[in-house]
């Protein structure tokens, strides 16, 4: 075996896949590996999250430090082991109900906070591990075995609630489009701040209409020209949806993160590698304006 193929295998898990075959999460397996692979990256290096879904299955398929949290709950783990561990590349894995159903409350105010993390949706628009009714993307009138009557709810346009809530880095990726999602993820990674890319990913088990062939007829990359650092631009693009779709960075600007304004984490050493006394941490509460018990 030659470097490079054992180098192609540094990620490689042996736990078995429990995806449906045709699943749009094998190309987002596939993408993650490549990109920590291009951005020489190594396991140990790598923190993984998610909550629960089969999008949150991806990081036993990776071989990384992993962590699952509860349903909706991926993002305050993330954002902590960033905060205390700045030396981490925190990657969340969550689906659209994860994030933006149960983990909505966080998804906006993490968002606020601009925490140094990567946050990837496979955004099926469908509640894919529990067998099929509406998520927060579902489109309006889609039939489902819970929605039998058709979804009446206006589907969440999470990448405008992203950009309202102040978000420095917005994107949208498609599976069926490979290298292209490798090269947003790089780029998601290496943001220095909290990086959205909501992945186009077909369900084929639950969701009939945004299937494979759909997005492949319809979905477009924003040209070089595309100018990212336009407010007005990206949300007239995210709300493009219909028989064009266009996937690409809509916005990245860089600003200060969370820990930028902290005193007690910028310029200092790890939280992860410093020895607390308990006055220690009564001067950090206040620096963040909590009460001490």
């Amino acid at each position: 075996m030659t470097k490079e193929e054992t180098r192609k295998e540094l990620f490689d898990s042996d736990d078995e896949i429990a995806w449906c075959p045709g699943c749009g999460n094998f190309s987002i397996l596939t993408a993650i590996k490549t990109a920590l692979l291009e951005l020489d990256k190594r396991p140990e290096q790598i923190l993984m999250v998610s909550g629960i879904g089969q999008a949150a299955k991806l990081p036993h398929y990776i071989r990384t430090n992993v962590f699952n949290g509860l349903h909706g709950r991926a993002l305050p783990p993330a954002v902590a082991a960033k905060i205390i561990n700045p030396e981490l590349t925190v990657i969340v894995h969550s689906g659209d109900g994860d994030s933006y159903g149960e983990g909505g409350n966080h998804f906006i105010h993490n968002i606020r906070r601009n925490v140094d993390i990567a946050h990837f949706v496979h955004d099926n628009r469908i509640y894919a591990l529990t067998k099929g009714q509406a998520s927060p993307t579902t489109d309006l009138g889609l039939v489902t075995g819970v929605q039998t009557k058709g979804n009446l709810d206006q589907p969440l346009n999470p990448l405008m609630l992203a950009l309202a809530a102040g978000a420095s880095f917005v994107a949208r990726g498609f599976s069926g489009r490979q290298e292209h999602l490798i090269y947003l993820m790089k780029e998601a990674i290496s943001h220095p701040g909290y990086a959205l890319i909501d992945i186009l990913q077909p369900c084929v088990s639950f969701n009939k209409i945004n299937t494979h062939s759909w997005y492949s007829e319809r979905v477009y990359e924003l040209p070089e020209e595309y100018d990212s650092g336009d407010l007005s631009q990206a949300m007239e693009k995210v709300n493009e949806w219909g028989e064009e779709i266009p996937i690409g960075i809509f916005y990245r600007i860089e600003k200060p993160t969370f820990s930028d304004h902290l005193s007690w984490l910028k310029d200092r050493p790890p939280l992860v590698d410093r020895v607390w006394e308990p006055r220690d941490a009564v001067r950090f509460m206040k620096e963040l304006e909590i009460d001490a018990l």
